[in-house]
């Protein structure tokens, strides 16, 4: 019988790169809702906001982190955060509460309609779809990409949003919660992430085998836990485990 029995993945930075997406995510959500805005607010004829990009965003940056310090339980969920400081600031600049919950919500639409726009990398899919075939799969992500509108999404019927949880990794919940979906029991079990704190250790912890993505690392690593430079080594490094099994 195989060992493993599931693997859970980590989506930002181990199934595709992140960091380009998000600095077009973070910039183009902001712009569309300052330029809908002016048009908006021209059509009825009333004056245009003071807030200007430079200092709207350092100001919507600087609401999160109060909202996420206020309501520390819901520092992981990142769109929750997003829509109050929004809407906060909206109001600030003198729009009707009613009128700052519409624009809110369009911006975070623009907002999830930009971060999906993620490229997995290129032996992404064809590994999924092998790995499927053997093993439950499920995602685990402290991200907020609404993973439906991504093509991988097909091959996670357990798809975990950690910060909707109030249990951002690495609190264990994301990933028991995932292990209970997905019916599998700890130690029959490994976890896929490029972070040593918010995905090695805590399953670790739990007692799941785990793979660091990580192109360079020379530390002693602990038992169960295993350095893969990219996802594309994971074959290699499961057919090794089977075969110690």
């Amino acid at each position: 019988m195989s060992s493993l029995q599931a693997i859970t993945f980590d989506l930002d930075d181990t199934l595709w790169d992140n960091q380009g997406v998000m600095l077009k995510t973070e910039e183009g959500h902001y712009r569309w809702l300052l330029e809908a805005l002016a048009v908006w607010r021209e059509a009825r004829q009333e004056s245009p906001l003071t807030l200007n990009y430079e200092q709207g965003v350092t100001d919507y940056l600087h609401r999160r982190q109060q909202w996420a310090q206020r309501v520390p339980e819901r520092r992981g969920d990142f769109t929750w955060l997003r829509l109050r400081a929004l809407e906060a600031q909206l109001e600030s600049q003198g729009l009707a509460r009613s009128a700052a919950l519409l624009w809110a919500a369009g911006a975070m639409n623009e907002f999830h309609r930009l971060r999906v726009q993620v490229t997995p990398h290129p032996e992404a899919a064809g590994l999924l779809a092998t790995l499927a075939e053997r093993y439950h799969l499920a995602a685990i992500t402290n991200g907020n990409i609404h993973l439906k509108r991504q093509p991988l999404a097909s091959y996670f019927p357990v798809a975990i949003a950690a910060g909707e949880l109030l249990a951002p990794k690495p609190d264990p919940k994301p990933f028991l919660t995932a292990l209970e979906r997905l019916n599998v029991v700890p130690n029959r079990a490994m976890h896929v992430g490029d972070s040593w704190q918010e995905d090695v250790l805590p399953a670790q912890q739990l007692g799941m085998h785990a793979a660091w993505v990580a192109e360079r690392g020379d530390q002693a690593l602990p038992a169960r836990v295993h350095r893969i430079a990219h996802i594309k080594e994971l074959p290699s490094l499961i057919e090794w485990l089977e075969k110690r099994s």
